[in-house]
């Protein structure tokens, strides 16, 4: 247990000092700041350029946002965070491969599946806090402009874009420890979500697919509830335990 945790502070260090949570806090925070802002000035811009759409046929009528607005742009800019997300996590493990320390720590007596429980640890916290963050920040100033009780099922919604970060920090796992180069885990971790994606074509499969979390729309205007995402929810979280666990045996027999 020791082990465990020195590594996880060396963890946690390394990711500070790498200024991964610095680019990652400032992120978030711009995101959820961005949300009511592009709100807030959609109005404006609209009329701003109500003349030059006039000439060329298209009339301006006018545009109503509240806090539902915010919270529709809020879910459109969550994948673009996750993607910086798993491109500055990608290489948690490959890292690690190329310099060798790795090795350095398995001979020092941390066990192989600690590394593997204090890396997804790391980056499941990471990835809560950043999101978190982005969501109070976008939710204050919603509260302050508008009313957020406006959106029906904002928390439902919110834990299940959650959920499914914790997904893609689970994927980022398991292909960090199959493959040895940061093009193996973004293949994987992109393949991965566009096979769900493209099962989810299939309206029998539609409800048992990890991005079916992602559609919130619905939730929001309150034309779906939560219980419609149990099956989603339900698949995501087994996946989850899965790419865990096997990524634990995988990691005790490679060769570093």
């Amino acid at each position: 247990m020791r082990a465990f945790i020195a590594f996880l502070k060396k963890e946690w260090l390394e990711s500070i000092r790498s200024g991964k949570t610095v680019l990652l806090g400032i992120l978030f925070v711009l995101f959820g700041v961005m949300n009511p802002a592009i709100a807030k000035l959609t109005p404006w811009l609209l009329e701003t350029l109500s003349e030059s759409l006039a000439e060329s046929g298209m009339s301006v009528t006018a545009v109503t946002v509240d806090a539902l607005t915010s919270w529709t742009q809020f879910f459109k800019n969550i994948p673009m965070a996750l993607i910086v997300f798993v491109l500055v996590y990608g290489n948690t493990f490959v890292r690690e491969y190329e310099t060798g320390t790795l090795i350095l720590l398995l001979t020092k007596g941390v066990a192989r599946y600690q590394v593997v429980l204090a890396k997804w640890t790391v980056m499941v916290t990471a990835w809560t806090v950043g999101y978190w963050l982005c969501y109070a920040v976008t939710y204050g100033y919603n509260a302050y402009f508008w009313d957020n009780a406006i959106a029906k099922g904002l928390m439902p919604a919110a834990l299940h874009w959650w959920l499914f970060g914790v997904f893609a920090v689970c994927l980022i796992l398991l292909f960090s420890v199959l493959a040895n180069h940061f093009t193996g885990v973004l293949l994987g971790v992109g393949g991965s979500i566009l096979v769900c994606y493209l099962a989810g074509l299939f309206p029998k499969v539609t409800a048992y697919m990890p991005t079916h979390l992602m559609n919130s729309a619905a939730l929001l205007v309150g034309l779906e509830t939560w219980e419609n995402y149990t099956k989603a929810v339900a698949v995501t979280a087994i996946i989850c335990l899965l790419s865990v666990a096997i990524s634990i045996p995988v990691m005790n027999k490679k060769q570093l």
